[in-house]
């Protein structure tokens, strides 16, 4: 649950309430968890379930915050957003579309943007070379280590166009890092 003690005052009173007709800063720690519950995806259901979006997840109407674990350390907010996707490592040369598929799920498009960072990527794959920003429909991925020298085997690729990030590429050398659900 988001918790007062847990959060640093001084950042959320300078936080800006984005919405018009309520514009201006929050008055306490208080009034910042309750807007974020009421505003945060992990406390409603989704339409997946048959619901209406803003049905509660708990009849006790439980604000969640970022999961933590065992040694207290939490979960990035970036991280979070992972929340009920299978994050799945391909073989080499399949599409993320093809990986998913396997798996009787579909590849989530716009999670390939949390997944498509070095430190992410990293969590996942062994990265034995280097992170290196690349172009290609086929990432985040990492290079196969039978690959030619010249497309960095081991290395770890991420795209930095955006608009280049595609569940159905694929390359033969490279096993992508697939958001499915």
């Amino acid at each position: 649950m988001l918790h007062p003690a847990q959060t640093q005052k001084e950042q959320v009173l300078k936080l800006k309430i984005a919405k018009p007709s309520t514009s201006g800063t929050y008055m306490s720690v208080f009034d910042f968890c309750a807007g974020r519950c009421r505003h945060n995806s992990e406390s409603v259901m989704s339409f997946m379930f048959q619901v209406h979006e803003n049905a509660y997840v708990s009849e006790f109407h439980h604000c969640f915050s970022l999961p933590s674990n065992s040694s207290g350390s939490t979960v990035t907010p970036l991280e979070a957003r992972l929340n009920g996707i299978n994050v799945v490592i391909g073989r080499q040369g399949e599409s993320c579309d093809s990986v998913c598929k396997l798996n009787g799920q579909s590849c989530v498009l716009n999670k390939l943007l949390i997944l498509n960072q070095c430190d992410i990527i990293q969590k996942y794959m062994s990265c034995k070379g280097a992170c290196l920003a690349s172009v290609g429909a086929d990432q985040p991925a990492e290079v196969a280590d039978d690959a030619p020298k010249h497309l960095n085997p081991g290395a770890c690729l991420y795209t930095q166009t955006q608009s280049m990030l595609s569940c159905d590429g694929s390359h033969r050398h490279t096993r992508r890092l697939c958001p499915c659900a």
